[in-house]
């Protein structure tokens, strides 16, 4: 390990959006050159934070704090709680793939096959250099995502969940809330894909504009939307949320759609995040309008 040299948040935010900015991999893989992302949003959650114990409460025991997947991996370190911080970003879907998605009826556009295989491509290797970055400053550093004991386990409440969830590290980090069909709502929208890692640094976290996990799904909030239920082409979307049976069994299929006409070896969907109200934007009005202003977030319900 390096001599330790102190990390500032905005180092950190600076190595990110230069390596997603001038890395050749952040392209579509297709010849063309365009990239595979838009502008890299970045959040940031402590190891103390009670929310990684209600995780584990919530979903299930296998589900990793960052305490116990950072002491997996990094055990020379015995680190606390309160010494890790975790490092969570959003990479939006670009214009032209979600525009071509949107044609998509039941089997994801080329455009958007690819992104899922070399756009993910990009985002571990961003995992991986962002880690190394750290570990050249002297701290120690774990991406949950690629570490070997990783897994999906069968959960009694959710069908199956995974050891880390990407998706609930951007919730903590203040990045986004969850719609009807379990997708992130972001400040540019659900179309994307989001990563983390978990360091043995000190940054102070992201405060969470929000306290409902719903807050910027207009169908929990008001009842008024709902449109990515018709855009689901395995139904596997309803008004009491997402079955992710059906959602996998489509994905299944789309691996031999896509390797039929696109020609590689790919899968995805991703219907039910374009050509919906959040495909780009938080479309909750008070929501994004105090998001824009930095408002604090909103007080808890009195307790009855």
């Amino acid at each position: 390990m390096e001599k330790k040299v102190y990390i500032s948040k905005e180092w950190i935010i600076k190595s990110i959006k230069e390596f997603v900015d001038k890395s050749p991999l952040n392209t579509m893989q297709d010849g063309s050159g365009e990239p595979a992302w838009d502008q890299v949003l970045i959040g940031f959650s402590s190891g103390i934070d009670e929310i990684w114990q209600q995780y584990k409460e919530y979903v299930g025991a296998f589900h990793w704090t960052p305490w116990e997947v950072f002491n997996q991996h990094c055990p020379d370190e015995n680190a606390s709680a309160e010494e890790l911080t975790i490092i969570s970003w959003v990479l939006p879907q670009r214009k032209l793939v979600r525009n071509a998605n949107k044609q998509a009826k039941i089997y994801p556009a080329k455009e958007w096959a690819r992104i899922r295989v070399y756009g993910e491509e990009f985002n571990i290797a961003l995992r991986r250099h962002l880690v190394k970055k750290i570990e050249g400053k002297g701290y120690s550093a774990v991406a949950p995502m690629l570490v070997h004991n990783w897994t999906i386990v069968k959960s009694k409440n959710f069908s199956y969940a995974s050891s880390w969830s990407e998706r609930h590290a951007a919730y903590a980090a203040g990045l986004g809330t969850f719609g009807l069909c379990d997708g992130l709502i972001t400040s540019r929208g659900k179309a994307m894909r989001t990563g983390s890692i978990v360091a043995k640094i000190s940054i102070k976290p992201t405060i969470r504009p929000y306290i409902d996990h719903h807050a910027y799904c207009l169908y929990y909030t008001d009842k008024t939307c709902g449109k990515c239920i018709k855009r689901c082409p395995a139904h596997a979307i309803t008004e009491d949320g997402h079955d992710k049976e059906k959602c996998r069994l489509h994905l299944d299929k789309s691996r031999k759609y896509v390797k039929k006409h696109y020609g590689f070896e790919g899968y995805g969907c991703g219907l039910c995040q374009v050509k919906v109200p959040c495909e780009s934007i938080i479309p909750v009005k008070k929501a994004r309008e105090a998001l824009k202003r930095g408002d604090p977030p909103p007080s808890p319900p009195p307790i009855a």
